[in-house]
């Protein structure tokens, strides 16, 4: 029976989908990919200090994966409340906040179990703020947001769901003759077409991508900006989504994925040198202009976001709090910091690494 866009897709092949998956152009690709991994994960292994990732590559993600699906919010928001979510008024950075929750909790959650289903019904329901378990009623469809035109209906029925989400966890984690970058991008195909949740799918698939690549070796921290490229190539990444489903499409999709692995590898890769740099900078120039406060404990508590608090230093041991207003006062009057006030509670920027987080030119910033 020919694919209608309006029925649902009960007829979801399972895992590993019948035809060659690893190609030439797809190996070749995938030698690529492997190598820019392993280059992040040997860089982000050279930092001291695992919060500056922790902290600001997952954010980033964040801000794109939500845009992706019209959730726009903007970087300085995420930053600035990251440690005031209670504060955040605007509903797509409280939305961004919690795909940065979802992300943590599921790389926390694969210490204590392997990824699953359950794990999934976990990341789906942080992001939404309430719990989300798997479709149990029909009626959902996927429409063009600028004609309304129908594009996919996801398949129908709880136990279908389950049975074809029970198939994509053991493709996961048994499919060892699959190449694990191709495995990760056909079971975020599957996930895509499964649809299990009423809202919320295309995040939770993001988080997934991630999880997938930590739980098989190939990243130590969920820090691969995948989402920058998938944004900036929106149209491609949901056309050849639906052309494998139509037209079992499949190298074409892996490659596009591939490619965005290399790209966005690659990329943090080369942000995580620049934060380095700029490290290395602020640490000279605090200690030449500011010698009497300087430690590189704070100029490390500097590095774990753009916006810091008071508090901030005194959890770190650095000084008891009203040394610590005073050190980032100083900071304040050489210019290196700035200072707002977010509630009660006073904000000091770090300009250059904010600048730095936020842009992707390569221009040498400098303090002073």
């Amino acid at each position: 029976m020919p694919f209608d866009a309006r029925r649902p897709y009960n007829d979801l092949s399972t895992l590993p989908p019948k035809v060659v998956l690893e190609t030439k152009s797809v190996l070749k690709r995938c030698i690529e990919g492997r190598a820019a991994l392993a280059e992040l994960k040997a860089v982000g292994a050279l930092l001291p200090n695992q919060a500056v990732l922790i902290n600001t590559i997952p954010l980033l993600e964040a801000q794109a994966s939500s845009e992706i699906e019209n959730i726009v919010t903007t970087g300085d928001a995420l930053f600035k409340f990251s440690q005031f979510e209670e504060l955040a008024h605007d509903p797509a950075t409280k939305e961004a906040l919690r795909y940065r929750a979802a992300l943590r909790e599921g790389f926390d959650s694969l210490a204590v179990r392997p990824l699953c289903t359950n794990t999934a019904v976990d990341i789906c329901s942080t992001l939404q703020g309430r719990f989300m378990d798997v479709r149990k009623i029909p009626g959902t469809a996927l429409t063009n947001a600028s004609t309304g035109e129908v594009v996919y209906t996801p398949p129908d029925g709880e136990a279908l769901l389950r049975q074809k989400l029970a198939n994509w966890e053991q493709f996961i984690h048994e499919a060892s003759d699959v190449d694990p970058l191709v495995r990760m991008i056909v079971a975020h195909y599957q996930f895509e077409a499964i649809h299990p949740f009423l809202d919320g799918n295309g995040r939770t698939g993001r988080v997934l991508n991630l999880l997938v690549l930590v739980q098989e070796g190939l990243l130590d921290l969920p820090v691969l900006y995948l989402s920058r490229y998938i944004l900036r190539h929106r149209n491609d990444y949901y056309r050849l989504l639906l052309a494998v489903t139509v037209n079992g499409a499949w190298e074409e999709w892996i490659i596009f994925m591939l490619d965005a692995v290399i790209d966005t590898a690659r990329w943090t890769a080369a942000k995580i040198w620049a934060i380095r740099d700029l490290q290395a900078r602020a640490v000279e120039f605090v200690r030449v202009r500011a010698g009497a406060i300087y430690t590189r404990e704070l100029v490390d508590v500097l590095f774990e976001q753009p916006y810091c608090r008071i508090q901030n230093l005194v959890d770190a041991g650095i000084a008891r709090r009203q040394t610590a207003s005073v050190y980032l006062k100083q900071l304040v009057d050489l210019g290196m910091l700035g200072e707002i006030k977010v509630g009660r509670e006073k904000l000091f920027i770090h300009k250059n690494f904010m600048q730095l987080l936020m842009t992707d030119h390569k221009a040498v910033l400098t303090y002073g």
